[in-house]
């Protein structure tokens, strides 16, 4: 993870602003796959090269993303890039965020959410596999049962991207088929029943 002289409190207004974009949003998403060069983003995400090549900077400033590698390419050479650490906020970042600035990302984040779906539900491969989980379970809670939750869901998390890490190590020495998935894990207070 690249190092930074700017303040914690910097840090998270540099986090905020990197995710104040949906293009940025989704091109961390899709660096969190795995490592990848604006060209082959700007043709994933259907974008204008010029578009993806700005917002990769963008976040290359904010320490979101790091270069790899690179590689030569007809005369040119082609920039790779990966998602970092720095992508995510923690508890006490996010709590530093304007409210105003809280409901921005939130907005960009599950507007991808729902892209995610939208094309998973177009294509058929939301329900292609039997094992796969979409679930909505309201719940009532104290706030001791609001921290439990919100520990296990960090937990979670974290777990998922050790997975994600172990499995492009086999991927890499099997050369074996990978798998594309969406894991979005939604826990938000909702209005009281009126």
């Amino acid at each position: 993870m690249a190092q930074t002289r700017t303040s914690p409190e910097g840090i998270t207004q540099q986090l905020a602003k990197a995710f104040a974009h949906p293009l940025r949003v989704r091109i961390l998403s899709s660096l969190h796959k795995g490592i990848s060069s604006p060209n082959q983003l700007a043709q994933e995400l259907g974008e204008p090269l010029g578009n993806v090549s700005y917002h990769v900077k963008t976040l290359l400033e904010y320490d979101c993303v790091e270069l790899v590698k690179t590689e030569p390419r007809r005369g040119a050479v082609e920039h790779f890039y990966r998602a970092t650490e720095r992508a995510f906020f923690s508890d006490a970042d996010w709590a530093k965020i304007p409210a105003s600035a809280r409901k921005g990302i939130n907005g960009v984040v599950l507007e991808s959410i729902g892209q995610d779906a939208t094309a998973a539900m177009v294509a058929g491969t939301i329900d292609a596999r039997t094992d796969s989980h979409v679930s909505h379970t309201p719940l009532l809670i104290d706030d001791k049962g609001w921290t439990e939750i919100t520990a296990l869901l960090t937990e979670t998390l974290n777990r998922a991207i050790e997975i994600q890490q172990e499995s492009a190590t086999r991927l890499a020495e099997e050369k074996a088929d990978s798998i594309p998935t969406s894991l979005s894990i939604l826990h938000f207070e909702t209005p009281a029943a009126k």
